[in-house]
């Protein structure tokens, strides 16, 4: 299986943020990363995870109960 390693720009787009939130996450140890050198990537596994740990589900309507007239 090949991993694919993505760099902080490349996060930060598809995340839609600025590369900041990433670097926040990475210095926060939020998120997995990997050190090559002085780069930083991060496997697209850790991102997906980290979405999916994330993503709140829509809760389901309440029922309404009129009074009785």
């Amino acid at each position: 299986m090949t991993e694919r390693y993505l760099s902080v720009d490349q996060v930060a787009e598809l995340l839609g943020t600025t590369a900041r939130f990433p670097r926040r996450l990475i210095a926060e140890r939020r998120i997995t990363f990997v050190k090559v050198g002085r780069h930083v990537r991060i496997p697209e596994s850790a991102l997906a995870a980290y979405i999916e740990e994330r993503t709140v589900q829509p809760m389901r309507p309440r029922r309404r109960y009129g009074r009785a007239a």
